[in-house]
């Protein structure tokens, strides 16, 4: 039986799209250090649950956690990357930035508001590097291996701790609860359609991505578990 969850992984994606590739900087290895790098794999488990929407585009390029209006340095679509590298050779024209909104971030947020409607939870599902970044909520600073975040409104705290039981007993560490982050736009834009939760997997390599992903998914299904059992008990 699939997972009654719908899964977000919107910085899997390393894809340049022609309409900004003659003029789009970074170095294929700076493309993959601003996307999150193992993400493709560790949430590699679509036949798993409900619904799983995704993305070719690089982060790099369009951010779909970020609103639509931010047009900061590391905003929807970017000046420069979590490292600070500038992203284009010349700045791009509002009518670009458009067709940038129109052709890849709108699409991807109408589907998670289709699929909301028989989900229980919804989990936006990140990868994070192993220390802060200079534009991070920490730079310079160790990551936990697993963060949860809820932005103390997202989903019912009980949710958020139960499932953070679940991950512990999975990946055998303490699970940090919204730090370093709290919960992006993703989550915070679609709580109103059903319950959202952010996961934050660290890039270091305390294990291998295929034993995350077997970690993560054994959490997902213990909690599933866990929430069928409360609804019947």
């Amino acid at each position: 039986m699939k997972m009654p969850l719908l899964i977000s992984v919107p910085h899997a994606g390393l894809v340049i799209p022609d309409e900004v590739r003659d003029r789009y900087l970074p170095e294929e290895a700076q493309t993959s250090a601003d996307s999150d790098g193992g993400a493709s794999r560790i949430y590699d488990f679509e036949s798993a649950v409900r619904h799983w929407v995704s993305t070719d585009v690089a982060r790099a390029v369009v951010d779909l956690n970020r609103a639509e209006d931010d047009r900061n340095r590391d905003g929807v679509v970017k000046t420069h990357t979590i490292w600070e590298v500038l992203v284009y050779r010349k700045p791009l024209g509002e009518p670009l930035v458009q067709g940038l909104l129109e052709k890849y971030y709108r699409p991807y947020h109408r589907r998670l508001s289709e699929c909301a409607a028989d989900v229980v939870l919804g989990v936006d599902c990140h990868t994070m590097a192993g220390h802060g970044p200079p534009v991070g909520p920490d730079p310079g600073a160790e990551r936990p291996p697993v963060t949860l975040s809820n932005a103390d409104r997202t989903c019912p705290r009980e949710w958020l701790e139960s499932l953070a039981a679940c991950f512990e007993a999975s990946f055998g560490t303490e699970v940090a609860l919204n730090t370093p982050f709290r919960g992006g736009h993703i989550v915070q834009s679609h709580a109103h359609e059903a319950p959202w939760v952010q996961l934050e997997i660290s890039r270091a390599a305390f294990a291998s991505d295929d034993e995350k992903r077997t970690a993560v998914l054994a959490a997902l299904r213990a909690w599933c578990e866990h929430r069928l059992a409360a609804s019947f008990g």
